[in-house]
C-alpha cells in the first residue's frame, strides 16, 4: 500500500451518492476503502483526526465507473494518431491519411482507426489505389469502426506473404477473417515498445480524466499480442491510473492464466460484427445475400466452458448476430449439462456485446447466469430507423438489438463499457445512451444504467463488494461539477423526474438529451487521487 493509500482523508461539503445514506454530503476515506459516509454536521467529528480535508464546493461524488470492455492499446494509439471515426466525407478521410503520412515519416507502419463509410455520401470505403495515393506507397493498416475488417496498402500487404490467398483476402474490399488477422498482425509487431506504453499511457490518462476507475482489458492473440497485453497489466500496477483488469479471448487456458488474465474471456470470437457484414445471422443480411461468419459452433463453446469452469476462471466470447449468441446458449447448456448449473452460475461467465437477443435467448442469459457485456453507445451510433443496424437488418430486425429493458427484467447481469476505440471512452454519455435508447422499450432508468456501469463491472469479475459508496468498499470515487441533481420517479422507469426528498434515493444528474454532461474534476483509485483538473 502506497503512502497515499494510507491516508485518511474527509470530503465534506458536496452530494455523496450512496445507498447508506441518500442524503449525506461527507464522506472518510481510510487506508484505501471508504471509513463512513454521512451528513455535513457528523462529519465534524472526523475533522481533527484526518490528514486532509477536501471542500467538495457542493460538487458530487460517485463511484467511479467501471468500462468492462475496453482495447487499451487500440485506444491510445487512436488518441494520439489517425482517427477517422468524426470524417463526414471519403475525401476528407483520404485528406486525413495524406496529412498523417507527412507528419509521421519515422513510422514504420502508419496506423488509424474509425472510418464508417455508412456515414459518407460516397457509401464506400477507399480503395488500395487510393491509400497507396495519399501514402506515397507506404505500408498502412486502417481498420473500420468496428474493427472486424480493414483496408490496407499494397506495402503492407507485401509484408504478409501468402495474404492473398486466406480467407477473408478481397482485392476490392476490406480484408475480413483470417487476412484481416495476418495484417493486423503485422501492423502491430511494427509497433515499437516506446510507442506502445505511450500510446497505453495516453489511454490510461485519458480514461481517468473520464472518471473511470477500472477498465476490463480485453486482449487476445487475434487481437494484440502477448507482450502488449502483460505489458499493459504491469503498467498499471507500476504507475498510478485506473485497476487494469485483463482478460485474454484464448481457448488455452492455462496459458490465459499465465498472462495474468482473470478469464480466457473476451473477444473470443463466434462472430464477427453486423458493420461488416461478419456477425453470424439466422436469416440473411437485408444488404447482403449472405449470413455471416461463424468462428465457434457449439461444440467448441461447451468445450472451453467447461474446461473454464472446471479450472475455475472466467470464460466469455464475443457474440452479435442472433446465430452466435445461439451458439452460446447452446453450447453453456452442454457445459451445464456436463459440470452442473450451479458450477456455471457461480463461475459468472460473460457474453461480449450480445446484441441481437431473442426472448429465449433473455431467459437462457438469466437462467445460467450469464454477464452480458454490453455498449449502449452502439445503439446511440448505429441505431434508429435510418442507422447501419438498419441498412444492415431492415427496420424491423434493428428495433429488436440491445434490448436492455427487457434483459434487467429477466434478471440478466449488466456491465456497461464501450468497446473503445469503437466507440469512444464516455461513461455519463453511456449511461445516457441507455437512458435514452433509440428504441423506447429498450429504454431503462438513469440509476439501473449508472449501477451497469458502476457496480455492474465490478460484479462481472466476481466483486459484490465494490463500485457502491459503503463502509468497507474500495475507495474508488469521482467527484464531478454537475448542474442540479434530479431523481428519477419510482412509477417511471425512463422519463419522468422527481426532485422529492421523501423518495430516499440517492440523486444523479439530468442526462436528458441536450443537457449538459457532469465534468470529472478528479478521480481517485484505492484511495489514490490519479486525476485531478487542472485549475480546480
Amino acid at each position: 500500500m502506497t503512502e497515499s493509500e494510507h491516508r485518511t482523508v474527509l470530503l465534506r461539503g458536496g452530494d455523496v451518492h450512496s445507498p447508506a445514506d441518500p442524503f449525506a454530503t461527507a464522506m472518510v476515506v481510510e487506508r484505501g476503502h471508504v471509513a463512513w459516509v454521512g451528513s455535513e454536521g457528523a462529519a465534524d467529528a472526523f475533522a481533527s483526526g484526518v490528514d486532509e480535508v477536501i471542500d467538495l464546493q457542493g460538487a458530487l461524488v460517485t463511484p467511479a465507473f467501471t468500462d468492462a470492455h475496453v482495447h487499451t492499446t487500440a485506444t491510445g494509439l487512436a488518441l494520439t494518431g489517425l482517427d477517422l471515426s468524426d470524417t463526414r466525407t471519403l475525401a476528407e478521410a483520404l485528406e486525413r491519411v495524406r496529412a498523417h503520412s507527412a507528419a509521421r515519416p519515422g513510422d514504420r507502419v502508419l496506423l488509424g482507426h474509425g472510418w464508417d463509410a455508412t456515414r459518407w455520401p460516397e457509401r464506400r470505403p477507399p480503395s488500395r489505389t487510393e491509400l497507396d495515393e495519399a501514402t506515397g506507397g507506404r505500408p498502412l493498416y486502417l481498420p473500420r469502426i468496428d474493427v472486424h475488417s480493414a483496408v490496407v496498402t499494397s506495402a503492407l500487404l507485401d509484408l504478409v506473404p501468402g495474404v492473398t490467398a486466406m480467407t477473408g483476402y478481397h482485392p476490392d474490399q476490406p480484408l475480413t477473417a483470417a487476412a484481416h488477422h495476418a495484417v493486423r498482425a503485422a501492423a502491430h509487431a511494427a509497433v515499437t515498445p516506446g510507442q506502445r506504453a505511450e500510446a497505453q499511457r495516453a489511454a490510461l490518462h485519458h480514461a481517468a480524466s473520464l472518471g473511470i476507475g477500472t477498465l476490463h482489458e480485453c486482449a487476445g492473440p487475434e487481437i494484440s499480442d502477448e507482450d502488449d497485453f502483460t505489458g499493459l497489466l504491469a503498467l498499471a500496477q507500476q504507475e498510478p491510473g485506473p485497476r487494469v483488469v485483463g482478460y485474454w479471448a484464448d481457448t488455452d487456458v492455462k496459458r490465459a492464466a499465465a498472462l495474468g488474465a482473470i478469464g480466457a474471456a473476451g473477444d473470443l470470437f463466434v462472430d464477427g460484427s453486423l458493420g461488416s457484414h461478419t456477425a453470424c445471422l439466422h436469416e440473411p443480411y437485408a444488404d447482403a445475400g449472405h449470413t455471416g461468419t461463424a468462428h465457434l459452433d457449439a461444440a467448441a463453446v461447451a468445450a472451453h466452458v467447461t474446461a473454464c469452469t472446471e479450472a475455475g476462471v472466467q470464460a466469455g466470447f464475443h457474440a452479435i448476430g442472433d446465430a452466435a449468441v445461439s451458439a452460446v446458449v447452446q453450447g453453456m447448456r452442454a457445459a451445464a449439462e456436463a459440470v452442473g448449473l450451479a458450477r456455471v452460475r457461480a463461475a459468472r461467465h460473460r457474453v461480449e456485446h450480445a446484441e441481437m437477443l431473442t426472448p429465449a435467448a433473455i431467459a437462457a442469459f438469466a437462467e445460467l447466469g450469464l454477464t452480458a457485456s454490453v455498449q449502449p453507445a452502439f445503439d446511440a451510433a448505429w441505431g434508429g430507423e435510418d442507422g447501419m443496424y438498419a441498412q444492415r437488418l431492415g427496420a424491423e430486425r434493428a428495433r429488436t438489438l440491445n434490448p436492455y429493458a427487457a434483459m434487467l427484467r429477466a434478471g440478466v447481469p449488466l456491465a456497461f463499457g464501450s468497446d473503445s476505440p469503437v466507440t469512444p471512452l464516455d461513461p455519463w454519455g453511456t449511461v445516457r445512451a441507455a437512458a435514452f435508447h433509440r428504441t423506447p422499450e429498450h429504454r431503462i432508468s438513469v440509476r439501473a444504467a449508472f449501477t451497469a456501469h458502476t457496480r455492474g463491472g465490478w460484479r462481472a469479475t466476481g466483486r459484490d463488494d465494490a463500485g457502491v459508496l459503503v463502509p468497507g468498499a474500495p475507495a474508488d470515487y469521482a467527484v464531478w461539477r454537475t448542474g442540479d441533481l434530479v431523481v428519477q420517479a419510482p412509477d417511471d422507469r425512463v422519463a419522468r423526474w422527481s426532485t422529492d426528498p421523501r423518495s430516499g434515493t440517492p440523486g444523479l444528474p439530468d442526462l436528458t438529451p441536450g443537457a449538459d454532461l457532469p465534468v470529472c474534476l478528479r478521480t481517485v483509485v484505492a484511495g489514490r487521487t490519479v486525476f485531478v483538473r487542472p485549475n480546480e
